[in-house]
């Protein structure tokens, strides 16, 4: 199975960090947030990752290489402008050989072992096209994304109904991507909302460590924690 890690958004909650700086080379515990995602994805055995592009693209080109330091090989695919979340999976479709794929966020932290996308992948019924990682509601999001119904499936919000929150990590089969253009921008929010209103997308449950990195004093607090957690041990 192939990853792809979503590194092209400009970050702009982010700024001035990424004002000179991509928000997926930003620190946290000693390293950069994607340096985070391929030593995961690579003690899970994922070894062909793909990566897009676009605000100081060359920078993450630069730090990474080929991907040999963490026993990976990267490919990149650069796009002016940012062509969103689904719009960039559209345009990587062809180095997914028409498999089933793993993607995550750049600029999350999480705990959750990669090496489950597979198991989801066997168990993916001919009729579901996505499998997404869900997360308890964080403070700055306490209404949630989806509902994760006792079956597995995800629906959309319901009256009486807790939902939880997309952590970021999904998988997907290309076919839930078909009609997406590959040369426009395109959020991914609308082609999941189609897909689960015809009851093809499914979901887990992660209860462990999850930051959605998205303003500095996430980070900052992130960073705290996990040099914390590297003293204690």
């Amino acid at each position: 199975m192939r990853a792809m890690i979503l590194a092209a958004g400009r970050g702009e909650r982010m700024r001035p960090l990424t004002d000179t700086r991509p928000k997926p080379l930003l620190e946290a515990g000693g390293r950069p947030l994607i340096v985070w995602h391929l030593r995961r994805l690579a003690q899970a055995g994922f070894t062909d990752i793909l990566i897009n592009h676009a605000w100081l693209g060359a920078q993450i080109e630069d730090a990474l290489g080929d991907g040999s330091p963490w026993g990976v090989r990267l490919r990149y695919s650069a796009e002016s402008p940012a062509l969103e979340t689904a719009g960039g999976i559209a345009r990587a479709l062809p180095f997914f050989q028409d498999q089933p794929f793993l993607v995550v966020n750049g600029d999350i932290w999480c705990d959750w072992d990669p090496a489950q996308a597979r198991d989801w992948a066997k168990r993916l019924p001919a009729d579901a096209l996505a499998h997404l990682l869900m997360v308890d509601n964080p403070a700055h999001h306490p209404d949630g994304d989806f509902h994760l119904r006792a079956d597995g499936r995800i629906t959309l919000p319901q009256a009486g109904a807790a939902a939880l929150t997309f952590a970021g990590v999904g998988l997907y089969r290309p076919a839930l991507f078909a009609d997406t253009p590959p040369d426009r921008p395109a959020p991914l929010a609308p082609v999941l909302r189609r897909a689960m209103a015809q009851g093809a997308v499914l979901g887990s449950h992660h209860t462990g460590r999850w930051t959605d990195v998205g303003t500095p004093e996430r980070l900052l607090a992130l960073d705290r924690a996990l040099r914390g957690a590297a003293a204690a041990e």
